[in-house]
């Protein structure tokens, strides 16, 4: 089990990182008059932010 964990410790910190960075820009940017796929609704970009972040910590995993 400690293996498995610290092999994918890297996906789950940037899966983590990209949730919060997705629910900032949605909070903080987002999309003025509702029209936009993916930031007019925090689920959406906080799911698109955890995956973004997910692709770039697998980058980084040996």
């Amino acid at each position: 089990m400690t293996n498995y964990i610290k092999k994918y410790k890297m996906i789950g910190i940037f899966s983590g990182l990209g949730a919060l960075a997705g629910y900032a820009y949605y909070y903080f940017v987002g999309c003025a008059d509702g029209t936009c796929a993916i930031t007019s609704n925090p689920i959406n970009m906080t799911l698109y932010g955890t995956f973004m972040g997910g692709l770039l910590g697998d980058m980084f995993r040996k």
